[in-house]
């Protein structure tokens, strides 16, 4: 959102100034709050996505209006006709209907509702900002997005929200009282003259902000959780204080935690599952934080609905829509899953918690019936290659990205660079996720290949191997050089062993115990067809775009956590 007149900043001596898209900000020599200026891709990432879910709650909102008003048009037409043919009505009767307005006897209900209304007023939402630090988020929040009406700035510490006060002031936004109670949302009684969205700034503590705005006056559009680390402990109150359809924009910088089995036993009391061990660790994180969502969410009769989950440099990032439904509660278990993996070839089995039956009757009403699954999938070794299995989750299983609404993200990142410093890479990770399939989970073809010992064929020889066999290929937007599949895995080891027939491995060096004997003395079922496919090549990679993050700094990384206010004061004093 184009500024029309940008503020004069006058730098106070031991500040620096940094500016980031129309955001700037003064940073004080000793740091007050944490900022990371690697993030600003994630920062520009959440704007458009905001932004375009803002706009399509709006055009949602005004259809719902739309139909109210030709309802009411319609009640109003009967009314009238019911009038005339009882003939003149009464005194008080008559008054009341000349209070509206006049329309023709021929009007449809359609143009009777657009006589009755006066006005669509577009619907601005109400912004949470849980962890604001510098306040850089939320001022751009402010600024950038046109439908926001208010974002509430909430941090701990005093230091940073005085911070969060000095650059709103330095950025011309207007600052307004903030009341934790159900007045935050109400709307504003007169409207401001001010071209961007007002920012309410409170100092405390974030859950006990966002439990404060649970009740349902007082829920809010939209929660962003951007913590140093996890976001498990803010994700309770986040999934009660967000208005029905809103959403939750959440970051994780705990990798360690999530993509390796370093750490399964604190991976399980943040996120309530073992992580995955094998080179599609990634997006297994990504199914554990939507995971924890889920289950947090449908204790309070709530569900979620992906928008868009990436998995990006250092971190996860996550913009969920939460809705209520008991019946879609009540799906979430077949769209959760354990696995088994292999510690040999990394196979993952696929063992869902829970299934559905759809019922239709003969008057066409749908019925579910929901059941146990039957499992295990696989004995206590591999199928393929004879290895011991590790078990991971539980996991989301079901879809991870919306495709429809990354494709609107992409056309508003298209008709608006000019606005996000980090478009070029925005397009190309956008790009990858929206010809993302839903299956999990991903493989590279250099990884397979050191599982037979063979030379790795090139990529788009195994994805059209795959295609000419008749099932999906896309990318990955969580690794470079990586394939999605339908097919199983062991369709996907079919496809190596048909390779190895014309590229043979050197079996003297390979063990009698070895998994890759395992492996390469089966036959495969089918021979696999190399010829270049003419879908091999997706979009992503016919066009040149930039789709992984190549390291931009030195020392680049999720930076240093702030120091906290009182102990920095402690040390001043001695």
């Amino acid at each position: 959102m184009a500024s029309p007149a940008e503020p004069q900043v006058t730098v106070p001596e031991g500040y620096s100034l940094h500016t980031e898209n129309t955001a700037h900000i003064l940073i004080a020599s000793k740091e007050e709050a944490f900022l990371n200026p690697v993030q600003e891709f994630n920062r520009d990432l959440s704007i458009a996505c905001i932004r375009t879910w803002s706009e399509r709650l709006d055009k949602e909102k005004e259809e719902v209006w739309r139909r109210a008003q030709e309802k009411r048009a319609r009640k109003g037409e009967t009314k009238k006709a019911r009038i005339d043919a009882a003939g003149t009505p009464e005194h008080g009767e008559n008054e009341q209907l000349q209070t509206g307005p006049s329309l023709p006897q021929e009007a449809s209900p359609r143009e009777a509702g657009i006589a009755l209304r006066l006005h669509y007023r577009p619907y601005r939402f109400t912004l949470l900002e849980a962890l604001s630090a510098t306040g850089l988020r939320s001022i751009r929040y402010a600024k950038e997005i046109p439908l926001v009406k208010h974002v509430i700035a909430n941090d701990l510490s005093e230091t940073a929200t005085a911070a969060i006060r000095r650059n709103i002031q330095v950025n011309g936004i207007e600052e307004v009282a903030h009341s934790n109670g159900a007045s935050a949302t109400k709307p504003d009684p007169i409207p401001s003259s001010s071209p961007y969205g007002k920012i309410k700034i409170n100092e405390g503590d974030a859950c006990a902000l966002m439990y404060n705005h649970r009740a349902e006056k007082s829920r809010v559009d939209v929660v962003d959780l951007d913590p140093y680390g996890t976001a498990a402990p803010f994700i309770d109150g986040a999934v009660q204080c967000i208005e029905d359809g809103g959403l939750m924009c959440v970051t994780c910088t705990d990798l360690a935690v999530l993509a390796t089995t370093n750490y399964p036993e604190k991976c399980y009391s943040n996120y309530g599952g073992i992580p995955v061990k094998a080179e599609y660790c990634h997006e297994a994180a990504l199914r554990l934080v939507l995971h924890s969502v889920s289950t947090a969410a449908g204790r309070y009769g709530r569900y979620i609905e992906p928008l868009l989950s990436l998995s990006i440099d250092f971190y996860v990032r996550l913009f969920i829509r939460i809705k209520s439904a008991p019946i879609e509660v009540k799906k979430a278990s077949s769209k959760t899953a354990m696995y088994y993996v292999c510690v040999g070839c990394q196979t993952p089995y696929e063992q869902p918690l829970g299934r559905m039956i759809e019922q239709t009757s003969t008057a066409g009403n749908t019925n579910y019936l929901f059941k146990t699954h039957s499992g295990p999938p696989t004995s206590s070794r591999c199928s393929e290659c004879g290895s011991a299995l590790h078990i991971a989750g539980p996991l989301w299983s079901g879809p991870i990205h919306e495709t429809d609404f990354v494709k609107s993200v992409i056309e508003h990142v298209d008709q608006n660079p000019e606005n996000y410093g980090t478009s070029t890479r925005m397009k190309g990770m956008l790009t990858v996720a929206s010809e993302e399939l839903n299956d999990p989970f991903y493989f590279t073809p250099s990884r397979v290949s050191s599982f037979f010992h063979c030379v790795c064929p090139p990529l788009d020889d195994v994805a059209s191997a795959l295609l000419h066999a008749g099932h999906q290929v896309s990318r990955s937007h969580a690794c470079a050089g990586s394939l999605k599949t339908s097919a199983t895995r062991e369709d996907v080891h079919d496809v190596f062993r048909s390779w190895v027939k014309t590229h043979p491995v050197k079996m003297d060096k390979i063990s009698d115990q070895s998994p890759a004997r395992r492996l390469l003395n089966k036959e495969p079922r089918a021979e696999a067809n190399f010829t270049r496919h003419p879908d091999s090549m997706t979009r992503a990679s016919a066009v040149k775009l930039v789709r992984y993050q190549e390291n931009p700094t030195a020392n680049w990384g999720p930076g240093s956590k702030a120091q906290k206010g009182v102990k920095r004061k402690r040390d001043e004093n001695n």
